[in-house]
């Protein structure tokens, strides 16, 4: 697994200016070893923000409830997890979410993936600021395709880890499988200050599905970002909109699987 150290070009202005000459650069530069890479095209990059910015940004990270924000108890689709919509937080945080969702950003994104055309979520649907706790897992997924809000197809998940001092014994590996959901092929600890970036095919398995087992005062934060295209046709309404998840060769023998799968299908 190979990781990269690229900084990104934020000049901690009041304003947060974004060079987009520098970003557009920065992504072009990592465009070959993310569009080659495998069981799907991602990079890992640390050291991703400026020092002061990623400080900030733990030291802001909302700890009581917004009016905003979604707890997930669901087993497999996601156990102990809290998702917590930017647009809801400080005028800080706020004006860091819309630095991601520039110009300049997307430029990066597009000179990084090969894919034109780029454009943000400004709702933050799934994504934002997120929060799993000791004992939460995410089990292995692809994601939804289809933003039903905006009917756009979703393209590209950007995830930066806010977690300092984590060690590798608390978990919360992301994984990235295979497409026969055979094999995990790949393992990233979600330390500080480390970026993945990924595209969200129909077959890009991935998720952190083992129990965290970090101490109970401590918990997985991360920021989520995701990119779309607008499809040049009407959307396929058939075209999928849920999480779709996805077992592990263990999970098939699992009797907790399979009981939470019948529940569900009850409900």
């Amino acid at each position: 697994m190979t990781h990269h150290t690229y900084t990104l070009p934020i000049a901690l202005t009041p304003e947060l200016d974004l060079s987009i000459d520098a970003a557009t650069a920065m992504g072009a530069s990592l465009a070959e070893p993310y569009q080659q890479a495998t069981p799907f095209p991602h990079v890992v990059i640390d050291n991703f923000l400026p020092d002061e910015l990623i400080a900030r940004l733990c030291a802001d990270f909302p700890v009581d409830p917004t009016a905003d924000e979604t707890l997930y108890e669901r087993g497999y689709k996601g156990q102990l997890k809290r998702q917590i919509n930017p647009n809801h937080c400080s005028p800080w945080l706020r004006s860091v979410f819309a630095v991601f969702n520039s110009a300049p950003m997307l430029n990066l994104m597009e000179r990084l993936t090969g894919i034109e055309g780029l454009i943000p979520d400004p709702y933050f649907v799934g994504g934002g600021l997120h929060e799993t706790r000791a004992g939460g897992f995410l089990g292995v997924h692809s994601d939804f395709r289809l933003n039903k809000k905006l009917k756009v197809q979703r393209r590209i998940n950007a995830i930066i880890y806010l977690n300092p001092d984590w060690e590798e014994s608390y978990g919360g590996h992301l994984e990235l499988w295979d497409k026969p959901m055979t094999r995990c092929l790949e393992r990233v600890l979600p330390v500080y200050n480390r970026c993945v970036i990924f595209n969200t095919d129909e077959d890009s398995n991935h998720g952190h599905p083992e129990p965290l087992t970090c101490p109970p005062d401590r918990s997985r934060r991360s920021i989520a970002l995701y990119y779309y295209t607008a499809s040049p046709a009407e959307v396929d309404p058939n075209q999928r909109h849920k999480t779709h998840y996805k077992p592990r060769p263990k999970d098939l023998l699992s009797f907790k699987y399979h009981l939470s799968k019948l529940l569900r299908k009850k409900r």
